[in-house]
């Protein structure tokens, strides 16, 4: 269906927010944003309001001011599997420098990989201008699993992108690839000087941890951290807390099992390797994270959220240890892909299985 014809009735529903909430809950109010979306993946909401929302298939939207259009100017996309137009950040400058970050997968010979791009948001909003790739990772992966792709912006305004392993399980565990690791660097795309394998024989300067299975949720907390959620097999679906150089031991350890029902590796624990924060098993795939400011909710301050895929709910986690507190579930949380908080406070999440962006507010 065209662009513009399936999405005939959006304006209709942006209307119809001034009338009334979609659905509420106890303390909380969801309401639609925007709907038809196709194989909606990420959203970055905007500071003057509205939305850039990216597309699996290619398109990146903008939602602002009751209009609906395509924003032009984008990276060469391979479109093939789980792979696609992933991710979209907004510089922590976004404001003054209108920059943004976009990940996606990119084709590479006979295969993908995930790549990492820096763009600037014209100033009528219709085009991405001086768009340059930054990063991509070290080819030789094929299929179409296991992108990763979240990207976030630290504190220090260097950037991490989380890759998967793209369906080559010993590769996760191997230094002198990108697959299953978290990368950091600069926004030009070097490699800043305090990564920890910098100047280390046999091992790609880019890496800040590795052994990462899918990390398909990212978010930085109120002290700076990383965070990660990321998919298991057949359980063992994890939070993870990440720290400078460490393994997080994919696929050596897990808690959960192939999905033949095989053991996966040596067990759940190994010396040199991580602890998940927080394991779901079976498992819930999860999809996005927030590490929540309190800004309109102050209970939630520092909480974590997480979209789950598979049991269409979003789960609060909070505590040390990290347990999942709440599992927020309705009809709009139907395959939750992405949760962000805005500038406002409010908490934006995409359900694919509605094709919907929705508003989580007081």
């Amino acid at each position: 269906m065209p662009f513009f014809s399936r999405r005939t009735a959006i304006l209709a529903l942006l209307s119809a927010l001034l009338v009334g909430p979609a659905g509420a809950q106890t303390g909380f109010t969801i309401r639609p944003v925007v709907t038809g979306l196709d194989a909606p993946w990420a959203v970055a909401p905007l500071p003057g309001g509205g939305a850039l929302i990216t597309e699996r298939g290619g398109d990146l939207i903008l939602i602002q001011d009751g209009k609906i259009r395509r924003v032009g100017g984008l990276p060469k996309v391979e479109v093939a599997g789980q792979g696609g137009l992933l991710d979209i950040t907004l510089a922590r400058d976004f404001e003054t420098t209108r920059t943004l970050f976009l990940s996606y997968a990119k084709r590479q010979g006979r295969g993908s990989g995930t790549a990492l791009a820096v763009a600037r948001l014209s100033s009528d909003s219709s085009r991405l201008e001086d768009l340059r790739e930054i990063f991509e990772m070290k080819p030789g992966s094929s299929g179409g699993r296991h992108f990763g792709s979240r990207v976030v912006e630290a504190r220090d305004g260097t950037l991490f992108l989380t890759i998967g392993d793209r369906g080559d399980r010993p590769s996760a565990q191997d230094r002198s690839r990108h697959n299953g690791s978290v990368i950091r660097v600069k926004r030009d795309g070097s490699v800043p000087a305090d990564n920890p394998f910098v100047n280390t024989d046999g091992v790609l300067p880019e890496i800040w941890s590795y052994g990462h299975r899918n990390p398909q949720g990212a978010g930085v907390d109120l002290r700076g951290n990383l965070w990660l959620s990321e998919h298991g097999a057949r359980g063992g679906d994890e939070v993870n807390r990440v720290r400078k150089g460490a393994n997080y031991g994919w696929p050596v350890i897990s808690y959960g099992r192939h999905y033949s029902g095989a053991k996966i590796g040596e067990g759940t624990s190994k010396p040199g390797m991580e602890q998940p924060a927080h394991y779901w098993d079976p498992s819930m795939a999860p999809s996005g994270l927030l590490v929540y400011s309190g800004k309109l909710f102050p209970d939630w301050k520092g909480h974590i959220f997480v979209g789950s895929l598979k049991f269409n709910y979003i789960a609060r986690l909070e505590g040390n240890p990290l347990r999942e507190v709440q599992q927020i579930e309705t009809d709009e949380t139907l395959r939750v892909r992405d949760i962000v908080e805005g500038p406002d406070g409010a908490i934006w999440f995409i359900s694919v299985g509605n094709g919907t962006l929705y508003r989580i507010t007081p």
